[in-house]
């Protein structure tokens, strides 16, 4: 397994992989590797020839510095990770690699990074729509896989491809779940003991408005609120948002689903020392009057 930490280095041996005719996918990560990553892993080995693996935690997505000071960084552990799962090429930039001083150059996708996560974290998505294009362009893989937890992250990277005319396929891998259904997410190890147990509100008020909308429940406000009544059911959670959007556009759901809904939520948790950390989940509701009719 190689680690390259320059961009040209980088560069240039994707053009030799290329000219060998093999075909390569690109798995970008901010490290603290867990097994939703393992899996994001798996679908790039059984996609391409050469499976890459970016670890790099981008600061100009973080809102808040302490947020970006807390972020797990173990990089041995992460090279361990991607040799257990064969990973052929780890990109490790530096900061000053990528952002090299008097950068001003930043990718914006507009319409997509203002809702949700884009609301409540102003100039996130700008970050991480600039750090993506920076990874694809220094990497040049085939394609690129992402995982379905941060459904607009997927969105925000699909359009960016499709508007810049980057060659890069881009595959969606669905949320990899604990046992008790927690979505996986290198914020967890911020979680106590009883701050994990009550985490759990996160899938149960999911799943509690996929079995009204499969029952034949359509309206979105009553839907929402069934959402923040089982979030309220745990005394730590602050709901930061709950919101049925179009999978596709995250334009707002019309007040009656008629298809397909994306139902996003994120929730805070206190994590000591007067911090909180921001745990986010969605799912895809089928209203079964939309599927009756398709049918």
């Amino acid at each position: 397994m190689q680690v390259l930490r320059r961009v040209a280095e980088t560069q240039r041996l994707s053009e030799r992989v290329r000219c060998a005719g093999e075909r390569i996918a690109l798995v970008p990560t901010m490290g603290a590797l867990h097994r939703g990553h393992r899996a994001l892993l798996a679908e790039a080995r059984g996609r391409a020839d050469r499976a890459w693996v970016s670890i790099f935690v981008n600061p100009t997505q973080f809102d808040a510095a302490s947020d970006l000071e807390s972020y797990p960084r173990n990089l041995e552990e992460d090279l361990a990770v991607c040799r257990e799962e064969g990973v052929d090429v780890v990109f490790a930039p530096s900061e000053e690699e990528l952002y090299p001083a008097g950068a001003q150059t930043w990718v914006e996708v507009v319409d997509l990074s203002r809702p949700l996560c884009g609301a409540a974290r102003p100039g996130h998505f700008r970050g991480v729509a600039t750090v993506v294009t920076k990874l694809l362009l220094a990497t040049r893989p085939h394609l690129a896989v992402f995982g379905h937890k941060d459904h607009q992250q997927l969105a925000v990277v699909r359009r960016l491809v499709r508007d810049l005319c980057l060659d890069v396929e881009v595959v969606g891998v669905p949320t990899v779940r604990e046992p008790d259904g927690l979505a996986l997410s290198s914020r967890n190890v911020h979680l106590g003991p009883e701050t994990r147990r009550q985490a759990r509100v996160l899938v149960r008020a999911l799943r509690a408005a996929q079995a009204a909308g499969s029952g034949g429940e359509q309206r979105r406000d009553v839907l929402l609120a069934l959402v923040e009544r089982e979030i309220a059911k745990a005394p730590l959670a602050r709901l930061d948002y709950a919101e049925l959007r179009d999978p596709d556009t995250l334009e707002p759901a019309p007040s009656r689903l008629s298809g397909p809904t994306l139902l996003a939520l994120a929730v805070r948790f206190p994590c000591g020392e007067g911090r909180t950390v921001r745990l986010i989940d969605n799912c895809v509701l089928h209203p079964r009057a939309a599927e009756e009719e398709g049918t």
